[in-house]
């Protein structure tokens, strides 16, 4: 058997420390209590229960300011909705003295004065354009007036390109003169952690900025800036009470769920937003309780000031038979493709060399561009202006009788104008964005395995509709549970459940696999995380490695011979080999569980074995080395020298070669990447000090 472990020094007997409570030490007048407790009642009487109930006031509190934020945002934002695609739209014709009728379609779908806004009205009268609403029959006309060619039609309706131009250049403004609009949701969580100084602002700039951007059209979503309103909340009353970061990440989770869960109305899919997302590092129950308390705090205001009814309304889920579910599959395949090309696109747009590009030209004008790309798209696809619910509903309800094409044309339109608006400064989320996408793209799928396809006896196309919603949210925002939690808070149909657990599971796991687990998703990445994951990957997995070899036993080992072993040489995991071939990774825990569970002389480390082998080879960085340690739980994983190409995707298992023993090189730890960043450190701070020297060497020798 080779051995890789350094033999173990023996150590002699601690030395016995002089006991405190010791009477017959001469420094002493009297011996201390050894239970003082029993003297004072009110400290027998303490519990820390008393301080759990004292966070969930906290949380409380935060759910319901967030409530009542989320309130207001919706309602500002209907208000400048109404106002610059009202008023302000006529107030535009007058001024430029636009005589014109309207077009017919606009009375054949008028809305009820209390079931709609000037922007759905433009959406309907878009969506009959498309074939979304029954052409009504055409009246008999004495004078028929000679139609008017189609490029008219379109330059008749010039203010939908000017409104989201206004809105753009009022983004801009308010972002110039109002300054900083306060930290984005992936910042909340390294404030709260104390990694990053607590910048949290009262998040009334941004929901004006939001309300602005959505009610004059930008292709965003309302959650965004919802999501974020809670976790400053959250992180503005934590710092404001020092509370300690654990409870600041609790708040934060908290103002999160309450976020989404009045944002969307939907307190499950709150509850699991907060801990699916970037914040699952919030430990212990006490913020999972505090998180129910907000969510629930939240929904409950929102229930109150805006009513029970859903966001946007859908039908009732229609199973055909149980054999569609790999139809569903094949959804969720389509799905992943799409919530890539979302990501990809905003990932594009926010890039540091777009936005270098945009940064030549002042901040209002670049919004007011982009308001004015936006209002060009919607001449021809007025759908892609503000949030879509109201496409959304029509396409639920369409059963199918909608051009492939046009839907087709319509999901580039959308992803674009998404792109734009979030490159160009305009204040928003993604979710809505994914939503639409995914409705669109679901009726499509169903379309062309029905009736304008393969003609298979599926269910209708909105059937497809709703589980493609929830495939694309679960790709792009990296939270499948998230996404199938809402569409059935939605729906409340339990039938529709195993297609959303197919679709939307399938789709978050490819996406992942392609992207990679740090990829933030519809989140937006972190500068400050950013900046560091560029330092880990500029650092090689060699500075990593542990000073001690690595314990390697043969797979034929007794288990409860390798635990000794493993104790003794104060490791945490050991390498299997078998005929100079190493095999498998056994940690410490696997051997305990092992043990416990089949109390044999015969087991062996073979049958310890409870994962594939996670293992990088010598070419690897630090970024990589950090991917392979989170996700799987482990604090030591192997190096071996093999002639690997930098991989897309992290090596797991034993490749079809094999490992050879003879190119282990050694074991890269959690500790070792934390002393590879210190030294890295180190010698930065150092550079300046030694630039200097040198500098006056050189001078001393040209004197």
């Amino acid at each position: 058997m080779k051995s890789w472990r350094r033999s173990l020094q023996a150590s002699g007997p601690r030395p016995e420390l002089p006991n405190p409570l010791n009477t017959s030490d001469p420094g002493r007048a009297e011996p201390l209590d050894p239970n003082p407790l029993e003297l004072d009642p009110s400290h027998a009487e303490a519990r820390p229960l008393a301080f759990q109930w004292s966070l969930l006031a906290w949380a409380g509190l935060v759910g319901v300011l967030t409530g009542f934020a989320v309130v207001g945002f919706h309602e500002l934002l209907g208000f400048i909705n109404n106002v610059l695609f009202g008023p302000g739209v006529e107030l535009l014709l007058h001024l430029i003295g636009d005589s014109q009728p309207p077009p017919p379609l606009v009375e054949m779908v008028a809305l009820p004065a209390d079931d709609g806004t000037p922007l759905k009205a433009l959406l309907q009268i878009g969506l009959g354009g498309l074939g979304f609403v029954p052409p009504p029959p055409v009246p008999v006309l004495p004078d028929p007036l000679p139609a008017q060619p189609l490029l008219l039609s379109w330059l008749a309706s010039w203010p939908v390109v000017l409104v989201p131009l206004v809105g753009g250049l009022g983004v801009g403004l308010l972002r110039f003169f109002g300054g900083d609009l306060g930290p984005s949701l992936p910042s909340l969580m390294a404030m709260a952690d104390g990694s990053v100084k607590a910048a949290a602002k009262v998040p009334l700039l941004r929901l004006v900025a939001a309300s602005l951007s959505m009610g004059s059209g930008a292709s965003l979503g309302p959650e965004g800036p919802s999501v974020e309103s809670g976790g400053n909340i959250g992180l503005w009353i934590a710092s404001r009470c020092g509370l300690s970061p654990s409870n600041q990440k609790a708040l934060v989770a908290a103002g999160v769920s309450a976020g989404l869960a009045a944002g969307f109305k939907a307190p499950i899919a709150g509850v699991f937003f907060a801990f699916e997302g970037s914040y699952s590092t919030i430990p212990g129950r006490p913020s999972v309780r505090a998180v129910l308390v907000a969510a629930v705090s939240s929904e409950l205001v929102t229930q109150l000031c805006l009513g029970d009814e859903p966001i946007f309304r859908l039908p009732a889920y229609e199973v055909r038979s149980p054999l569609e579910l790999p139809l569903y599959l094949g959804l969720g395949l389509v799905a992943s493709l799409m919530s890539w090309a979302l990501v990809a696109v905003l990932a594009a747009g926010r890039s540091d060399r777009v936005q270098r590009q945009l940064a030549r030209l002042p901040a209002w004008l670049v919004t007011g561009l982009g308001g004015l790309g936006v209002g060009l798209m919607a001449l021809g696809f007025p759908q892609v202006l503000g949030v879509g619910y109201d496409t959304i509903e029509a396409l639920l309800g369409s059963n199918g009788g909608i051009a492939l094409t046009t839907l087709l044309a319509l999901l580039l339109v959308k992803l674009l104008a998404t792109g734009l608006s979030s490159a160009t400064g305009f204040v928003g989320g993604g979710f809505a964005p994914a939503l639409f996408l995914g409705a669109v793209l679901g009726n499509c799928y169903g379309q062309i395995l029905g009736d304008s396809g393969f003609h298979l006896p599926v269910a209708e196309p909105p059937a497809y509709a709703m589980v493609g919603m929830a495939a694309v949210l679960a790709g792009s925002a990296r939270a499948p549970l998230t996404a199938l939690l809402l569409l059935f808070e939605l729906t409340h149909d339990i039938r529709i459940v195993l297609p959303l657990m197919a679709a939307a599971g399938l789709s978050a796991a490819l996406v992942e696999r392609w992207q990679g687990i740090a990829d933030p998703g519809l989140l937006g990445p972190d500068p400050l995380e950013e900046e560091r994951r560029r330092h880990l990957a500029g650092l090689a997995v060699a500075e990593a490695l542990e000073p001690e070899a690595p314990l390697v036993l043969e797979a034929s080992t007794p288990a409860a011979s390798a635990l000794d072993q493993l104790l003794a040489a104060h490791g945490h995991c050991l390498l299997v080999e078998q005929a100079d071939w190493v095999i498998s990774l056994v940690t410490l825990s696997d051997l305990q569980r092992a043990i416990n569970a089949e109390p044999q002389e015969g087991l062996d480390l073979a049958a310890c074995r409870r994962s594939d082998l996670v293992w990088l080879p010598s070419g690897a960085n630090l970024a990589q080395l950090e991917d392979q340690l989170s996700p799987n739980g482990l604090r030591q994983l192997p190096v071996f020298d093999l002639a690997v190409p930098a991989p897309a995707v992290l090596p797991l298992g034993v490749p079809r070669g094999g490992l050879p023993l003879a190119a282990l090189r050694g074991l890269a730890s959690r500790d070792g990447m934390a002393r590879a960043l210190a030294r890295s450190r180190r010698q930065a701070l150092e550079a300046p000090s030694r630039a200097g020297t040198q500098d006056i060497e050189d001078i001393q020798q040209g004197i």
